[in-house]
């Protein structure tokens, strides 16, 4: 893979976080029985700065979670015979619950999917909401998020990473061209 460009610096992603929360409270009218699922591995970390958020913005703790979707994705016999699974953590009762799932890209929309999956297995939320920080198109179910950090139209030959602090030493978007 080269390198095409870097979308997003620290900075950038800073100020889309800060946006989507921002309006994660404006459409729920304040923070009521939200709580925040991060999927497994660079939605928990981006889930945990929006928890941060709105920690400093409404003086509240919002409950947060993460989910392993491995076993729920509709291709899982196509990835491997057997998947590396990691743990889901839901410390409290989804049950009535504005539950707001947070990922870092969005593409075909299939781990959404997974992730909406695996949440029913888990409870009943009153409401699910998505979250992402960036959506690159390429839809093959019909989900949409809610929240949206970036917009980035591709190309399906080129790769959308997003960089996180605490797997990646350093935190922005880049986008790759496959060779």
């Amino acid at each position: 893979m080269k390198l095409k460009s870097v979308i997003m610096d620290e900075a950038a992603v800073r100020r889309s976080l800060t946006r989507i929360t921002h309006e994660i409270i404006e459409k729920n009218n304040g923070t009521a029985d939200l709580c925040l699922l991060g999927v497994r591995r660079r939605g928990i970390p981006l889930a945990g700065i929006l928890r941060d958020n709105l920690r400093a913005f409404e003086g509240v703790d919002i409950p947060l979670g993460s989910v392993d979707i491995s076993l729920y994705r509709d291709d899982l016999s196509e990835v491997a015979d057997m998947p590396e699974t990691g743990s889901t953590d839901i410390p409290f009762d989804l049950t009535g619950k504005k539950l707001i799932i947070v990922d870092d890209v969005i593409y075909t929309g299939r781990t959404a999917r997974a992730a909406m999956d695996a949440v029913f297995h888990y409870g009943r939320p009153r409401q699910i909401q998505l979250a992402v920080l960036i959506d690159r198109g390429h839809r093959e179910v019909p989900i949409r998020p809610d929240y949206v950090g970036k917009n980035i139209p591709t190309s399906q030959s080129e790769v959308v990473s997003v960089l996180v602090d605490e797997f990646d030493g350093r935190t922005g978007v880049e986008l790759y061209q496959l060779d």
